[in-house]
């Protein structure tokens, strides 16, 4: 007989679990896609965990549904898109609507909050950022900066 994991939530990665269970009140998890420079842009107390083990696996929204299902969440930053220039977009990039799903599939109410695009990592460059995650999302503008809230339970 299989015995059923120890942990309730989805989120089973041992670093990423011993990283959030340090974490406090408004700390900052960055789910970064696979064009984000994680070597450059990321906080001094910040905790590097790879996994991006080829292009598309695994994705941002992949780890945001894990990371939702084991931490209160306060609020969920995009990395804003670019409106002109070679990687401009003529709206919210598609990978958003998937973003709002697994929120809400996880009983959040919290919206997500774009950040334009150089203040995003001047947010992810701060001693709050403890954890980013790296993944190999090849869709544009996919990057997510999650505070962690308050459990109230």
């Amino acid at each position: 007989m299989k015995e059923p994991p120890l942990l309730k939530h989805q989120l089973i990665h041992p670093k990423i679990n011993e990283v959030l269970g340090r974490a406090g009140h408004h700390a900052k998890i960055l789910l970064a896609d696979g064009n984000y420079p994680v070597s450059s842009k990321k906080g001094v107390n910040a905790e590097l965990v790879c996994l991006n083990l080829s292009p598309g696996v695994v994705t941002v929204a992949q780890a945001l549904a894990a990371v939702v299902s084991a931490i209160p969440i306060e609020a969920v930053n995009t990395m804003g898109y670019e409106k002109t220039g070679p990687y401009a977009l003529p709206a919210d990039p598609p990978v958003w609507d998937e973003f709002r799903r697994i929120l809400a599939a996880a009983g959040l109410k919290t919206k997500l909050e774009p950040i334009e695009k150089w203040d995003f990592y001047t947010a992810v460059a701060t001693p709050d950022h403890v954890l980013t995650i790296q993944t190999a999302d090849q869709q544009r503008f996919a990057n997510v900066l999650l505070t962690v809230g308050v459990r109230m339970d």
